[in-house]
């Protein structure tokens, strides 16, 4: 029986022992397995390697699998700012990034983050690539930060695209469905961006800032 395209690219691409070592973290602690897809995790190595991200802010962080992802790919000097509603699953995370050498670079926010990012708004913050990855039905706004904090050449990363294709279903017309719709047709339309979508997985949908 021939291979699914996600499925070639999974044993092509296999993920090392601590991002393994994440994944059963969350399965052995009962929390969502909603990681980042593995070649995805790769593209955000990718994106940020070849960005030269300095300063990277991601939203919602469960375990800790996209993190690492991310500051494989920071310059040397970068920082990751990481978002999380629950100090529980930040503070896995925190191990985990220490554990693959990233405990450094790393800053926490504990709560909301919408709540999060309005005090970031307030410091003058601003960043240079950005994943989101969080509840969905605030993804609209999310964007809307992300816009608002973004240098110029920013790179933009949103996961769930599709949400298992509810959002490519038209009689779906939940809450979440809803806002992923707008966020995904504002990243296509936004005259301030130049985006993307990618159809694997979950889909993955990437924008650059003017």
């Amino acid at each position: 029986m021939n291979l699914t395209p996600d499925e070639y690219v999974n044993q092509l691409f296999q993920e090392d022992e601590l991002l393994l070592k994440v994944k059963e973290a969350i399965r052995s602690n009962g929390m969502p397995e909603v990681s980042v897809a593995a070649a995805y995790g790769r593209l955000l190595t990718f994106l940020a390697k070849t960005s030269k991200a300095e300063a990277a802010l991601e939203i919602g962080v469960l375990g800790g699998y996209s993190g690492i992802c991310i500051a494989r790919g920071l310059r040397e000097n970068g920082t990751l700012t990481s978002l999380e509603l629950k100090e529980e699953y930040a503070a896995m995370a925190r191990g985990h990034l220490e554990e693959g050498g990233f405990g450094d670079k790393v800053e926490y926010r504990i709560g909301p983050a919408a709540d999060s990012l309005k005090q970031l708004e307030q410091e003058g913050r601003t960043f240079d690539f950005f994943f989101i990855d969080a509840d969905k039905e605030n993804y609209p706004v999310y964007l809307d930060y992300a816009i608002k904090l973004a240098r110029p050449g920013a790179v933009i990363v949103g996961d769930n695209c599709f949400l298992r294709g509810r959002t490519l279903n038209p009689d779906k017309q939940g809450p979440a469905v809803l806002a992923v719709r707008r966020f995904n047709e504002q990243m296509a339309s936004d005259p301030r961006l130049v985006t993307t979508m990618l159809p694997d997985y979950d889909g993955l949908v990437l924008a650059w800032v003017k």
